[in-house]
């Protein structure tokens, strides 16, 4: 059963992990891989990767990318939504931070943030605007 605009926004403002496919070209299947996201019910999804890795390249050249996000438990539930890239701007330390805390336990986050703003290189923000959405509760099989 599809779910509700409130549903599947408010699903995919939990913090599960997500699978971010974009296109990787002639030849090639999209980029499939996991993925930290942020994300508020009505507005933009934002990704934090490396400005030189080639999750950002691929982005760049494709201007926009999917995230799927799901769960099996109570129910089997899925989101997934694509859109454009509307901004890349430079990350910041807050920015991190605040990615860390939505998916670490709170005493490991400044741990995790000092050695990755330290060892990560530059890393860029990624907002896309969502266009387009697939969802879905099964229910328990």
């Amino acid at each position: 059963m599809a779910l509700t605009t409130e549903e599947r926004e408010q699903f995919l403002a939990e913090p599960h992990v997500a699978a971010i496919a974009v296109d990787a070209g002639e030849g090639r299947a999209p980029l499939t891989v996991p993925i930290w996201y942020q994300y508020a019910p009505g507005g933009d999804v934002w990704i934090m990767t490396g400005l030189d890795s080639r999750k950002n390249r691929l982005i760049d050249a494709a201007g926009r990318f999917s995230l799927m996000v799901d769960r099996l438990d109570p129910t089997i539930r899925y989101v997934s939504v694509e859109g454009p890239v509307v901004e890349t701007t430079p990350a910041t330390l807050e920015q991190l931070r605040e990615l860390a805390s939505r998916y670490l336990p709170a005493d490991k986050v400044e741990g995790y943030v000092a050695f990755a703003w330290k060892d990560h290189g530059e890393q860029v923000v990624l907002r896309m605007r969502p266009e387009r959405w697939v969802s879905s509760d099964l229910g328990s099989l």
